[in-house]
């Protein structure tokens, strides 16, 4: 086998298949997976130019800003070769054509960098006698590292938000300051990189997801997303083509760092033609857990229009549900991903009206914001100033985290509330702020086990109220009650679960949800039949939501 041939020959096992399932410290992209996306790219490609083969274009300049193992621009350099082979018969000249012209990446580490060349050259050095490039002049060749430093503002990098007390490092360590995002003028990336007048028709790949922000409150450590910067710097290139794999939380507006303004730009963008969603993330990355699922997608700069929106359920290949409309179809600024939700939705609507725009009709009116009763002293999970008995003083019920403390509640002086003491002297309902239920996503029941908070009673940051302003909701008991039977139908719980992909349960989560007439108790039955939901689309319910045992507390 000559040098040049190595490259475009599958290997038995693909090593870059190996490498994508050894640990969750580095997302790397499976081979199948950078096909799949490179097969949506074809299509596009044929159907604007006349059902031509992207492959067989020598002009075309592909860009991976991201690259880890190298995949992306291997599987792109292997589909050139074959659709090269007539044009530029040698393949030692074609091979090198490809590689100098037409493929070219930006490592987010050195040692991505060197694992990348060594892909896409056989070599660490691009211009080494191993190498299959034989024009180089220098090492790193087309595939592109050098540190990078973060540009400190009071103590957060100004481009990502990262903190200075985890990222301001010695040399011997890796700074994740990537170059692709660290720029005020991305327009000039491809020039001050690559030279001449470099311009990238495809800008595709799997960029990081996120960086650590630092300590919040306790000993947790907030992460900030930060795959969006690395498409708005690619869609500031002007290519042709963006196709980007990224988790999908920024669908239902659950990740924590991404603007608003960045996801209502980016879901009215009618340049995103084709979006495969994933709910298990280990359909496309074995073994890596991605809470809320991924997805990938293709940007088409010169053609707008409705998008392909894909949903793939499980790792059945049946349970595939096509759509084809835009991704704020709903015009509320999150994709309704279930596709299946639509024709239920649109059902309520006929019922209840504009309930999903006037939050007095949507169920998250009825939900505190977290930490109602909390500052980052008193009441938080880990504060200990309560009594395990009633006593003259201590006579407001508390419910704490029973993780932390062994028990269910404890007993407060009102004095004790820093925030909110009206609400104390309501009835009310608490629901876990955060919970997964079961060990396996699927069997997950949405939402903690609410119960009944009664009059003189408040919580830790652990639980949402419900019923939580003493001037509009002043429940009785068996109102409280009532609530609580209807959180635990399924109907109410698959509502939630078309914008909950989290383990956190924020009031916005609830949107989905119309209020009740809370003077009765609420079942599955009687909300399917005030709903007219068809025996299909119970069934389907049915199927998505594990039943519900409230609570006797």
């Amino acid at each position: 086998m000559t040098q040049a041939s190595f490259i475009i020959n599958a290997h038995n096992p693909d090593v870059l298949t190996c490498i994508a399932n050894l640990s969750n410290d580095e997302v790397f992209t499976p081979p199948e997976l950078a096909n799949q996306m490179l097969d949506e790219l074809q299509k596009a490609w044929a159907k604007s130019n006349s059902d031509e083969n992207l492959w067989t274009n020598k002009e075309l300049t592909f860009l991976d800003p991201c690259v880890k193992s190298g995949v992306f621009l291997r599987e792109i350099v292997k589909r050139l070769n074959e659709g090269l082979s007539r044009e530029i018969p040698d393949l030692t000249e074609r091979t090198n054509h490809i590689l100098t012209k037409q493929v070219f990446g930006m490592g987010i580490t050195e040692l991505t960098s060197l694992l990348a060349r060594r892909t896409i050259y056989c070599s660490k050095n691009a211009n080494g006698i191993h190498s299959v490039a034989r024009t180089f002049s220098t090492t790193k060749g087309n595939i592109w590292f050098e540190r990078v430093e973060h540009d400190w503002d009071s103590g957060r990098c100004k481009y990502c938000g990262a903190n200075a007390s985890e990222y301001a490092r010695s040399d011997e360590m890796e700074t994740h300051a990537y170059k692709f995002i660290h720029t005020s003028t991305p327009q000039n990336l491809a020039q001050e990189l690559f030279g001449g007048n470099m311009h990238f028709d495809v800008v595709i790949g799997n960029p990081p997801y996120q960086l650590s922000v630092g300590n919040t409150t306790g000993n947790s450590s907030k992460a900030r997303a930060i795959y969006h910067e690395f498409i708005t710097q690619a869609m500031a290139l002007n290519p042709r083509y963006i196709s980007m794999i990224v988790p999908s939380r920024w669908m239902t507006r659950s990740t924590e760092g991404i603007p608003d303004t960045w996801i209502d730009s980016f879901i009215d963008d009618h340049r995103v033609r084709v979006m495969h969603d994933f709910l298990d993330s280990k359909i496309c990355f074995p073994g890596v857990d991605i809470k809320g699922g991924v997805c990938y997608f293709l940007w088409d700069r010169d053609n707008e229009g409705k998008c392909e929106y894909v949903l793939h359920g499980n790792s059945n290949e049946e349970d595939v549900i096509r759509n084809e409309d835009y991704l704020n179809s709903k015009g509320i600024g999150i994709v309704v991903r279930d596709i299946q939700a639509v024709s239920i939705i649109d059902k309520i609507e006929k019922v209840e009206g504009d309930w999903l725009t006037k939050p007095e009709k949507n169920f998250s009116s009825l939900v505190s914001p977290k930490d109602f009763f909390t500052n980052k002293v008193q009441l938080t999970s880990s504060w200990d100033g309560f009594t395990e008995k009633k006593n003259g003083s201590n006579s407001i019920k508390y419910y704490l985290n029973k993780a932390s403390h062994g028990i269910p509640y404890g007993y407060i002086k009102m004095d004790d509330v820093p925030k909110n003491q009206k609400t104390v002297k309501l009835n009310k309902v608490y629901i876990p702020a955060a919970a997964w239920g079961a060990a396996k996503e699927e069997d997950d029941p949405v939402l903690g086990i609410p119960f009944v908070g009664e009059a003189n009673s408040a919580c830790s940051q652990t639980y949402l109220v419900i019923g939580y302003d003493p001037d509009n909701h002043n429940f009785t008991r068996e109102e409280c009650e009532n609530i609580a039977s209807y959180i635990s139908t399924k109907f109410f719980r698959y509502l939630v679960s078309l914008k909950k992909r989290t383990q956190n349960g924020p009031r916005y989560v609830y949107q989905f949800v119309p209020v009740q007439d809370f003077s009765k108790p609420w079942t599955d039955e009687k909300l399917y039949k005030k709903y007219k939901l068809t025996q299909d689309e119970i069934i389907y319910i049915e199927k998505m939501i594990r039943p519900m045992v409230l609570s006797s507390e």
